[in-house]
């Protein structure tokens, strides 16, 4: 399910010109590394791509027809900006479940 709401969520970004770098979807959040025209806000894409996608993975990754009450995302979200650093900010979303992983074999040992 990870790579369709992958797929799902990239094809909402290119509908607003937005390119989806870097992607993770973890078991309690999913991680973004987005490049947003300046047309569109921050908060703009985010709300777009927030109310757009619950509606399509209901509808088509859980073949649900239900379009009200659906509900995927928790309220709010965390941004942060990135410039000469986006490598690491990319390097952090691809590794992060190993770092996750990791860090919970190592907590219960």
């Amino acid at each position: 399910m990870r790579r369709q709401i992958g797929t799902l969520l990239r094809d909402l970004c290119r509908q607003r010109g937005v390119e989806l770098l870097e992607g993770h979807a973890m078991p309690d959040h999913i991680d973004l590394c987005l490049s947003i025209p300046p047309k569109y806000s921050v908060s703009h894409t985010i709300g777009f791509i927030k109310g757009k996608s619950p509606l399509r993975i209901h509808r088509e990754l859980k073949k649900n027809r239900r379009v009200t009450g659906l509900q995927f995302w928790a309220t709010g979200y965390s941004v942060s900006t990135v410039g000469h650093d986006e490598n690491v900010i990319r390097q952090y979303i691809r590794e992060q479940e190993k770092r996750d992983r990791d860090q919970t074999e190592f907590d219960f040992q």
